[in-house]
């Protein structure tokens, strides 16, 4: 099946900037929405931002509202996450996420996910 493969993570100071990709080589966006998640340890995984192109939409969690942005290529089929002042709690691994539906409401609906990748903001 057709994979999801994020890059970018790193090790960054508080207030730094990275910028993660999530590629998806042989399936078209357009018709999809997007999502991206993060998971630090001990903690479950959480709703980071979400990205509906035929939607016309985004959204993001209130905690990374105003410092991540969410946006995609559907020439290259890739969704990116740009992170800016980024904060010590933002450490987690952060996964992308695809899914048929216009708005998904729980984390079931998305039905491809990548391995993803390790953010790590030291203090």
């Amino acid at each position: 099946q057709v994979q999801l493969v994020e890059s970018g993570g790193g090790l960054v100071q508080t207030g730094g900037s990275l910028r993660l990709s999530c590629a998806a080589p042989g399936r078209t966006f357009s018709s999809r929405s997007m999502g991206w998640f993060r998971q630090a340890p001990g903690k479950e995984r959480e709703f980071v931002a979400f990205i509906s192109w035929r939607g016309g939409s985004t959204y993001y969690a209130d905690s990374v509202k105003g410092r991540f942005t969410i946006s995609g290529d559907n020439t290259k089929n890739t969704v990116y996450l740009q992170m800016n002042s980024l904060k010590p709690e933002d450490t987690a691994a952060y996964y992308c996420a695809s899914s048929p539906f216009l708005v998904p409401a729980r984390q079931s609906e998305y039905d491809y996910w990548g391995q993803g990748t390790q953010v790590t903001v030291s203090s």
